[in-house]
C-alpha cells in the first residue's frame, strides 16, 4: 500500500483529500502547518507528499526546498491557489516534480498521483526509503538528511536490494550481484557486509525494517 502525506491547512479540503485518496487505496496521514509537514517528510517512509504552497508558519516553498537540501527525494506534488506563472516556476525550482492549480478535479489528482508513483518506482539513480536517499549516480547516501559514508561494496549491495525491493535473494545471488560470479567466497562475507550496511541504514539494526532476513532463503529488501 502506497503511503501518502498531505500537508494542507485548510481542514475541509485535508479530509477531503484524505478520504478520497483512501478510497483509492492509499495510506494517508495529513499534517496542517509546514513545520509538522517538515518532521513528518524527514521521518520517511513516504511514497508522495501533496505539499500546499500557503501554510501557517514554515510555507510550502521552504518545505520543498529543505528536503531536497537534505537529500530528500521522495516525489512532492504541491497544491497551489496561485495560479501566477512564476509561482509555479518557483515550485519546481526548488524540487517539486508537479503542481495542481486549486481547485482541480479528482480524476485530475489521482492522475497526476500515478504519474509520480510509476517515475519514482523503476530506477535506483536517485531513491527514497524510510528516511534514508541514495543517490546513486553521484555516489551519496542520506540517513535523515545528514550525509552517510559508504564503502564501496555496500554502495553495491544497497543498489542491488533496491533494484530489486520484496524479492528473495538468496546468499548466492547476493555474491554473484555484490561480487562477481568468478568470485568464490564464503557466506560469511555476505553476512558480515549485511550486518555492516545495516548499521549504517537501519534505525534499530537489531530490529531491521528494512532488509529483512529469512532462515534458509536469504533476504528481502522493503523500502
Amino acid at each position: 500500500m502506497k503511503r501518502i502525506l498531505i500537508v494542507e491547512d485548510e481542514p475541509v479540503i485535508a479530509a477531503g483529500l484524505q478520504d478520497d485518496l483512501e478510497a483509492e487505496g492509499y495510506s494517508v496521514q495529513a499534517v496542517s502547518d509546514g513545520d509538522a509537514g517538515l518532521q513528518s517528510a524527514r521521518a520517511g517512509g513516504w511514497d508522495l507528499i501533496l505539499l500546499d504552497v500557503m501554510l501557517p508558519g514554515r510555507d510550502g516553498l521552504s518545505v520543498c526546498r529543505e528536503l531536497r537540501r537534505e537529500g530528500n527525494g521522495t516525489p512532492i506534488l504541491m497544491l497551489t491557489a496561485l495560479s501566477r506563472e512564476n509561482e509555479r516556476i518557483t515550485g519546481l525550482d526548488v524540487g517539486a516534480d508537479d503542481y495542481l492549480t486549486k481547485p482541480f478535479a479528482s480524476g485530475e489528482l489521482h492522475a497526476r498521483i500515478r504519474a509520480l508513483l510509476r517515475r519514482a518506482t523503476p530506477g535506483v539513480a536517485g531513491h527514497g526509503f524510510g528516511n534514508c536517499r541514495f543517490d546513486a549516480e553521484s555516489a551519496r547516501f542520506y540517513k535523515q538528511g545528514k550525509p552517510v559514508e559508504l564503502t564501496a561494496r555496500e554502495f553495491k549491495m544497497l543498489k542491488v536490494f533496491l533494484a530489486e525491493p520484496g524479492k528473495i535473494l538468496s546468499i548466492d545471488d547476493l555474491l554473484k550481484k555484490v561480487w562477481g560470479p568468478e568470485m568464490f567466497l564464503t557466506d560469511r562475507v555476505v553476512y558480515t557486509h549485511v550486518n555492516n550496511l545495516r548499521a549504517k541504514i537501519e534505525d534499530d539494526p537489531a530490529h531491521p525494517r528494512h532488509i529483512i532476513s529469512l532462515r534458509g532463503l536469504g533476504y528481502r529488501f522493503d523500502p
